[in-house]
């Protein structure tokens, strides 16, 4: 690179946000972060504002703290609020490169904007993909931009068909730790805390990721996304449990070679894998020490245990809105098991009603996603309002 990369992090309190900013920090005279954007982390946010100088920062939901529009105008930086905000900002065409770490639907009118502004995109954020793939990939070739998967998962997949011809993939194999229930009966189920549900064995996430770790529906979510960015059928797109994270995914080829990308849990990787491809830079992570791995596993996702991934494949197949009413289903649902209203397990029927109410819109508009989405928000917390 001649000169400095210009970066901006979307969800830049969050944990790939931080763990972004953290490469960045590596290296800062490769990169500069020009916008960060975030919710409500206001005191995080100025910290990083502080180090990092950009040029905007982004605030989209309440601070709830007095006066602290004079904190981040003292950084020297421009102050925009609100999803108004975000979209002027993602629309500026100002950076090399957007690391969207948003969590939810949030990201997807943000991502357009500055795929159509021309600029990049290293996607943490799967739900632009499960709510409007086939749009969202029409206007990434419309506009010659990248885009780089920093799901742990996505990356490996990346990694393994870099020198392949797609024509020669038989199918991708997606792993899956197994989450906190790996080894619950499924008569237990019903009993899951909030607490147990965020205790995930390997990684460490958001609350949201987290939960659909538990429920699988984060691996339902990566086979639509994987049916977008490797432009692969359902069919060949297989879910495989593999309790110690250590092969983060693999391509079978049509010779029956398998390659698997392995390495430690940290996503430190897949984030430096996106800002330098199609260089590797030192991450700061560990190297994987196979003396110490005893074992590798790897176990058929039991589909009673894990109703929430049948539900990602019939959505999938249905095509149109229907993975977009998936998305918004699954992310009501899980709020509202964090707020202790539902057990674990009303979490994918929930979605099921909301899925099986809808039908599906062929071939939609943004207009038409953003539709499906509030339809699907509407109606289940109307219908759990009244069941409450």
């Amino acid at each position: 690179m001649n000169r400095s990369k210009r970066i901006s992090v979307w969800g830049a309190t969050g944990s790939i946000g931080t763990q972004t900013l953290d490469f960045i920090g590596r290296y800062p005279d490769r990169f500069q972060a020009v916008t960060l954007t975030c919710h409500t982390r206001v005191d995080l946010l100025l910290e990083q504002a502080e180090r990092f100088h950009p040029e905007t920062v982004v605030l989209t939901g309440s601070p709830g703290t007095p006066g602290w529009e004079r904190s981040f105008r003292s950084c020297g930086a421009r102050l925009l609020l609100g999803k108004e905000g975000l979209l002027e900002a993602a629309g500026s065409g100002k950076e090399d490169l957007v690391v969207n770490a948003l969590v939810g639907s949030v990201g997807l009118e943000a991502t357009l904007r500055a795929v159509r502004a021309g600029v990049s995109i290293a996607l943490a954020n799967k739900e632009v993909l499960v709510m409007a793939g086939e749009l969202v990939m029409s206007e990434i070739a419309r506009a010659g931009v990248s885009l780089f998967p920093i799901d742990s998962e996505h990356s490996a997949v990346f990694q393994c068909l870099q020198g392949e011809r797609m024509e020669t993939v038989r199918r991708i194999l997606l792993t899956a730790s197994g989450g906190p229930f790996r080894d619950w009966k499924v008569a237990d189920l019903p009993r899951a805390t909030v607490e147990q549900a965020l205790a995930h064995p390997n990684w460490s996430m958001g609350k949201k990721v987290t939960v659909d770790s538990a429920t699988l529906m984060n691996k339902g979510l990566e086979v639509i996304e994987a049916r977008w960015l490797f432009g692969m059928d359902p069919d060949r797109v297989s879910v495989v449990i593999h309790p110690q994270s250590i092969i983060h995914s693999m391509v079978e080829f049509a010779d029956g070679s398998v390659k698997a990308q392995m390495g430690v849990p940290d996503m430190r990787i897949p984030i430096a894998y996106a800002l330098t491809y199609p260089d590797r830079w030192n991450a700061g992570a560990a190297g994987l020490d196979f003396f110490a791995c005893d074992r590798l596993t790897f176990l058929s996702p039991d589909r009673e245990k894990y109703p929430a991934l049948d539900l990602a494949y019939e959505a999938l197949r249905k095509g149109g809105t229907a993975p977009a009413v998936l998305n918004a289903a699954d992310e009501v649902a899980v709020d509202l098991f964090l707020s202790k209203r539902i057990p674990f397990t009303r979490i994918a029927e929930l979605i099921r009603s909301v899925l099986h109410g809808h039908e599906p819109v062929p071939r939609p508009d943004l207009d038409s996603i953003l539709a499906a989405d509030r339809w699907a928000r509407d109606t289940l917390s109307h219908d759990t309002i009244h069941r409450s």
